[in-house]
């Protein structure tokens, strides 16, 4: 069967934070791609105590208001021929709930991508070498513990996306393929995603995971069979990070969400959801 092309990415990096490359050029290579929207969502801010070791905050912090300016100008450059829109991938911090609800309301975003990067201050997505000392216990209980916060993340309401919805296996794959293959881990996950459902939220399919080596996008197939399940709508992205990463892998992403049942994918346009067929 033949499937429509994907012609939306809406997961996307600039050198405002730890990307390469510029608004324009990111927007330029979108075009070139033919794509017909593209979605700016660039990290958040975060508040102080939350950092890697090595950090982008204090750049991203100074240069946020051109991240804002140069995309509304890209914005207005591409009227007519490809749609770009202003959004936000934040960071959903348990213990900073005020701080994030300020951030996503501080501009008119199209739409906002709730992500799970740090569990307390630990930014779980930084080394390999941060999980070798955990037990295969504390490895399961940091999973169940980033559920939880993804659960809590969609009950907030503030969302549109939930970005990378497994990205705690990046570090830790084997150990997570185990644990998700247990009904306790499927009963935590199938939790989380009903509170997507009952958000309104989409989840997102990237192939993020596929280009860091994985093997396979972000979510693992259990997780794609149990969102199908429970009605929770798809958002297809590439996280891109560079000007060769825009669009990557799209139809592979949509080729991947049809095998378990999927024939449509998402976006959002003033936080409205926007649903293309592919096939």
């Amino acid at each position: 069967m033949s499937l429509t092309p994907i012609r939306v990415d809406q997961h996307s990096h600039t050198l405002h934070s730890h990307a390469k490359d510029t608004v324009a050029a990111m927007a330029a290579s979108a075009f070139d791609k033919g794509l017909e929207v593209f979605g700016f969502s660039e990290h958040s801010p975060r508040p102080e105590a939350y950092r890697y070791p090595n950090d982008y905050r204090d750049r991203l912090v100074a240069g946020f208001p051109s991240y804002v300016a140069e995309v509304l100008a890209e914005k207005e450059r591409y009227t007519g021929r490809m749609e770009i829109l202003l959004a936000l991938e934040m960071d959903y911090l348990p213990d900073e709930e005020e701080f994030v609800r300020q951030s996503v309301s501080a501009h008119p975003y199209a739409y906002v991508i709730g992500s799970v990067h740090f569990q307390g201050l630990w930014g779980f997505d930084y080394a390999a070498a941060d999980w070798e000392p955990l037990s295969e216990q504390t490895r399961r209980d940091v999973f169940v513990r980033y559920y939880r916060d993804q659960k809590r993340m969609a009950e907030t309401g503030l969302f549109q996306i939930a970005g990378h919805p497994d990205l705690i296996k990046l570090f830790a794959k084997p150990a997570f393929d185990a644990w998700i293959q247990t009904p306790d881990a499927q009963n935590v996950v199938r939790e989380t995603l009903a509170a997507f459902k009952a958000s309104n939220m989409a989840m997102e399919v990237s192939s993020a995971a596929v280009r860091k080596g994985l093997g396979e996008p972000y979510p693992g197939p259990v997780i794609m069979r149990l969102a199908h399940e429970l009605g929770v709508p798809v958002a297809f992205g590439s996280d891109t990070h560079a000007v060769g990463d825009v669009a990557f892998g799209l139809d592979d992403l949509a080729a991947y969400a049809h095998r378990f049942g999927y024939t449509e994918s998402v976006f959002f346009r003033d936080k409205a959801m926007q649903t293309r067929p592919f096939a």
